[in-house]
């Protein structure tokens, strides 16, 4: 904690002051451009990843980054998407998932959880996964399996994004573009999910329009299960 305080002061004293007209700027609303829903995992701070700014993004974090269907939960989730999407006219969401995700890890072993019966509730929102993985990935198993589930959560999380009535509004006018990454810890690369080649890639090194690109474009038409069901049958 005190660790914690003293970065308080230096923020107040360093950062605030010397930025103060940046910060007055900020009290009179927010403007985000994108909705990020991540991870609550300590080591992954989108702000750091993205090098953003106050005010550039509206972020939603939970435990193994999940959103759970319309209808299915009464938690923050769905009014903190409703708000960005209709209130904040946000133009992009993006779902991030990293690399050795516990909460994933968690969700592919039930039984570890048995001492943590809430967390355990909140992953069965991630049911889907689960036997996604179950049934059609029965050849892998450790590392590389974690990291096939963290793949396929994140493209069930957009299925589920669909769901919610602001979202399906604002895709159906053209308005709304969807993002499905994934954050490689180890290396600090960012992989995009595209549905033009049905795969994840390294955005790092392209160019901001061309990273753009690699979106899950026109989502009620092309959803992500077709990419999925190609890489089924490879496994």
């Amino acid at each position: 904690m005190d660790q914690l305080l003293t970065g308080i002061h230096q923020f107040h004293t360093n950062v605030f002051q010397n930025e103060r007209e940046f910060f007055e700027t900020l009290v009179s609303g927010q403007h985000p451009s994108a909705l990020f829903i991540g991870c609550s995992d300590s080591r992954v701070d989108p702000s750091i990843i993205m090098q953003a700014q106050p005010g550039e993004l509206f972020v939603l974090r939970n435990a193994g980054n999940i959103v759970p269907s319309h209808g299915a939960s009464n938690g923050g989730e769905p009014a903190t998407i409703e708000y960005a999407v209709t209130a904040l006219g946000v133009e992009d969401i993006i779902i991030c998932g990293h690399s050795g995700c516990g909460a994933i890890s968690a969700m592919l072993q039930p039984d570890s959880m048995k001492k943590l019966p809430l967390v355990r509730g909140w992953l069965s929102h991630a049911e889907a996964t689960r036997l996604i993985v179950e049934e059609n990935y029965s050849k892998y198993h450790g590392r590389e399996l974690l990291e096939i589930a963290i793949r396929e959560h994140v493209l069930v999380q957009i299925e589920n994004l669909q769901t919610h009535p602001a979202v399906a509004v604002k895709l159906q006018r053209g308005e709304l573009q969807l993002h499905a990454w994934i954050y490689q810890m180890e290396t600090g690369e960012v992989h995009a999910y595209s549905t033009k080649d049905g795969g994840f890639a390294p955005l790092n090194g392209l160019a901001p329009h061309e990273a753009s690109k690699r979106n899950v474009a026109n989502p009620r038409k092309a959803p992500a299960q077709p990419a999925r069901s190609r890489a089924r049958k490879k496994s």
